[in-house]
């Protein structure tokens, strides 16, 4: 289906309604449209701010011969303001001249400030459902369909741009113009009461909110097209939360390089959550959604020779993320050893960007650091529905950990055992994790079975030419049965860290104890699919 919107053609303002909950440069933009001969309209705390800054204003209820009533619930639902508003050049002339309708052209109007007053503490239910708007709404949805004829701002930051056209063009906005403004006011709405929507459907019995709405409705913006899906015959798009949590990937800013694929931005996802994780110096390598190769070091260049000795091989064309300022150094000792798909870091030496542009190619990803945020809900879509939960933030401390082996771990095991554990709860499921001295030794991913991924993690361990013996071992769940603890003694693991709560616990925490393991359970799990 191909529809191209007809945009109309270059209109004169001669008369603006303007009603603001948001008064952010109110008094600049009335006072522009004033010079350029515009006839203001307003209401309530609008037409109060706008006569104080000495500027002539026509009350709404001028207008409509009605008074703003109900506490100022109806001032602006009248036939005056909304023929004004839908009355079609040509079509409706007629008809507004027999009913004393005047067209009103530019419509500026953002809506009672619902999502601020429902996140005020103390709020009452009274006072979130005052502040669910009514006339603004319907008048954005007025304007905003009659857009041939009529402009409509919602934002302090659409302003400046609508004078600066009305100036070059002799008071006049072009049908684009206002087309896009449309479309945004149309936005305006949708997001408005789609957080109307979202609390008042967590809203039960005791009016007290719960974590999953009854109906959710997603907010997003879209960022930017992707060349394809995840695979090339798939379409893909990149979009973020109207409101992206600080230090998350959506406030990146791309210094350089290709575009980005849908492919780069999960990865790019999972790196930085892992780094995240983090305070000293870190860096970890991604490829295919999973670490393979996560170390702390001194500095960023310790931390990535470590983290890169891990699997050399799952390294090219990884993603890499640092969690503190990259330097030219380490920037240049990536560039010139291995193929990256993407750098991710904090912030960046001059010089490491300088470097950086010998490889045009190279994605050079730049997110400010914040603390880690909470409370947010993870989505994963399947086959016509959502599968939602709130996101998995959840940090273990040495204090909870649980010895159940004869044998308790030393400090240094224990802070081992603390460094894979975070490791583990960003890789696939079952997930195994083999670390010693802050470094991964080996990981293994994905598997049916949790003693394959063990193996594996051996496996890359070996191919990787790093010694397993006197490491750690991290599972992101129980053992079922004993014979991962077997492997992990046959392979040299000292120290396991484990959620317990299996069945064969007993089972397990006596296989430790034969081969002399310190075992310490989290109490909890990490399974990521």
């Amino acid at each position: 289906m191909s529809l191209q919107p007809v945009f109309g053609n270059t209109r004169r303002v001669r008369r603006a309604l303007l009603s603001v909950s948001d008064k952010t440069g109110l008094v600049a933009l009335a006072q522009a449209l004033a010079a350029q001969g515009v006839t203001l309209i307003s209401t309530g705390g609008t037409a109060k701010a706008l006569r104080e800054a000495g500027l002539a204003v026509q009350d709404v209820s001028d207008v409509t011969g009605f008074p703003e009533m109900m506490d100022g619930r109806v001032k602006t639902l009248h036939p005056k303001v909304h023929g004004g508003l839908l009355g079609r050049a040509g079509l409706d002339d007629a008809v507004m001249a027999e009913h004393d309708i005047e067209a009103i052209d530019l419509l500026v109007l953002n809506l009672y400030p619902f999502e601020a007053v429902s996140k005020k503490p103390g709020v009452t239910f009274d006072e979130l459902i005052e502040n669910i708007d009514i006339g603004g709404p319907a008048m954005l949805r007025s304007a905003a369909k009659n857009f041939a004829r009529v402009a409509v701002a919602t934002d302090p930051a659409q302003y400046e741009a609508l004078i600066d056209e009305m100036k070059s063009n002799d008071g006049a906005l072009g049908g684009k113009t206002r087309w896009q403004l449309s479309v945004a006011a149309f936005n305006n709405v949708a997001q408005y009461d789609a957080r109307i929507s979202d609390l008042l459907s967590s809203l039960g019995e005791g009016v007290e909110v719960a974590t999953f709405p009854a109906q959710s409705n997603g907010n997003f913006v879209k960022v930017m097209d992707l060349r394809y899906g995840e695979n090339p015959h798939q379409q893909g798009a990149f979009y973020r939360d109207l409101q992206p949590a600080a230090g998350s990937l959506a406030t990146f800013t791309q210094l350089q390089g290709k575009e980005l694929s849908f492919n780069n931005l999960a990865d790019a996802d999972a790196a930085w959550e892992c780094v995240r994780q983090f305070d000293a110096p870190a860096c970890v390598i991604v490829k295919h959604a999973n670490p393979c190769g996560v170390a702390v070091g001194v500095a960023p260049g310790d931390a990535y020779e470590l983290a890169y000795a891990t699997d050399p091989t799952s390294a090219f064309g990884g993603i890499i993320a640092f969690n503190t300022k990259l330097d030219a150094a380490t920037a240049k000792t990536i560039l010139d050893r291995q193929f990256v798909e993407v750098l991710i870091a904090p912030d960046y030496d001059e010089a490491a960007i300088e470097y950086a542009k010998k490889k045009a190619n190279v994605r050079v990803l730049r997110i400010p650091m914040a603390p880690r945020s909470s409370g947010f809900i993870d989505v994963k879509r399947v086959g016509s529905g959502l599968l939602m939960q709130t996101a998995d933030d959840r940090e273990v401390t040495r204090e909870e950990l649980k010895v159940v082996s004869q044998l308790a771990p030393t400090d240094k095991q224990m802070d081992d055992l603390l460094f894979a554990w975070r490791v583990a709860k960003f890789v696939k499921s079952n997930a195994i994790v083999y670390a010693k001295d802050h470094r991964t030794i080996g990981i293994g991913a994905g598997q049916m079975s949790r003693v394959v991924s063990a193996k594996i993690a051996g496996l890359k361990a070996d191919e990787a030419g790093l010694i397993v013996p006197g490491s750690v071992m991290a599972s992101d769940a129980f053992f079922p049965f004993r014979d991962g603890i077997d492997a992990a003694a046959e392979a040299g693991i000292k120290a396991v860290i484990q959620p317990g709560g299996s069945m064969r616990d007993n089972e397990v925490i006596a296989a430790a104890d034969e081969h002399g393991l310190a075992m310490v359970f989290t109490g909890i799990r990490h399974f990521r699919h």
